[in-house]
């Protein structure tokens, strides 16, 4: 049997990942290694549409490999690399904005939401044009499925709805993707707001549990983490949203179920339950964190991996542009 081709991809916006966006993606990509054919992309030109420091951006894009790495993505087993690599996504996304319309770019709820917030004029055109560049990312590799979240299944849509085009006007070109919208993960909240989820966006530093943090800090934060009322170490979302994210997260780490780290600490106040998260999280992550900054001493070896990595992609890339220009009728 074939393996199935996935593709799926990660803005290098921050210094570290963060809990929350390990259990609810990044551990999927390392599960989705086995029996299929893994792309995983740091897409570099996303990140473009924000505000950028050059030389911090260049120590994130390495950062987000060395992390990958020291989760589990294998450079062996998959396709690790980064997408300014890859000269073929500019040129595939070119194409995927001829063709979209107008109309259809200004539905992406993302542009909206984002370009409301900062007014119209200060939202930039990439911003606008990049769900045709991720079209792009994701046809160029001719991928079966695209594990997302559900926030991205209209862009998902969107792909689809380009390729089919394309394939309508000029010929079978692209396979249609599908989302494989993932499993519901363990949802992981703030630490100081367990009402919203996990985000280096909330504007909370204390409330994100960062993967490249040292134990002090984690433990520090674990400790500060909002309680609710009593002293009653027990899952309920709506009265105790502080004890129940910290319950969560503890179960998602040590595979130990809820009821039994409720019995376990039954009578015992929120300060042993803390301390216990702490020990789980700090424990959890602290082979990630030396194994990424091991990678990230030796940053040649760290870079010639992601080279080999766009090597192989390109194989794959070079093929679907070379289809695509022909049938368009570009003089070869």
């Amino acid at each position: 049997m074939t393996q199935k081709r996935v593709l799926s991809g990660i803005q290098p916006t921050s210094d570290s990942f963060h809990l929350g966006n390990y259990l609810g993606a990044l551990k999927q990509w390392v599960e989705l290694q086995d029996g299929n054919d893994a792309f995983y992309c740091i897409v570099d030109l996303h990140a473009l549409t924000g505000e950028i420091e050059p030389a911090l951006f260049r120590k994130r894009t390495l950062a987000s490999a060395a992390q990958l790495i020291a989760l589990g993505i294998s450079p062996e087993r998959s396709t690790l690399f980064v997408q300014s690599h890859v000269a073929e996504h500019n040129q595939l996304g070119w194409i995927m904005e001829c063709l979209a319309g107008f109309g259809e770019a200004s539905r992406m709820t993302q542009f909206k939401d984002k370009s409301a917030k900062g007014g119209a004029d200060s939202a930039r055109v990439g911003l606008f044009t990049y769900p045709m560049l991720q079209a792009a990312d994701i046809l160029l590799y001719q991928a079966h499925y695209v594990p997302v979240g559900e926030d991205q299944r209209q862009h998902i849509e969107l792909t689809r709805d380009l390729a089919t085009r394309f394939n309508t006007r000029f010929g079978q070109t692209f396979r249609l993707p599908e989302g494989h919208i993932l499993k519901a993960g363990a949802k992981i909240y703030d630490l100081q707001d367990p009402t919203s989820k996990m985000s280096k966006s909330s504007g909370s530093v204390a409330g994100v549990l960062e993967i490249m943090d040292t134990p002090e800090a984690n433990t520090k934060k674990i400790k500060s983490a909002a309680t609710d009322a009593g002293r009653e170490v027990k899952f309920d979302e709506k009265e105790k949203p502080g004890i129940s994210n910290l319950l969560t997260i503890h179960s998602a780490l040590s595979g130990r179920s809820i009821s039994e780290l409720e019995n376990e600490f039954e009578g015992k106040g929120y300060g042993d339950f803390k301390g216990a998260v702490a020990e789980v999280v700090v424990e959890y992550l602290r082979p990630i964190r030396e194994r990424a900054l091991e990678l990230l001493e030796d940053e040649n070896h760290l870079i010639e991996l992601l080279h080999t990595g766009a090597d192989k992609a390109r194989v794959v890339a070079s093929q679907t542009l070379s289809h695509t220009y022909k049938n368009l009728g570009l003089v070869k």
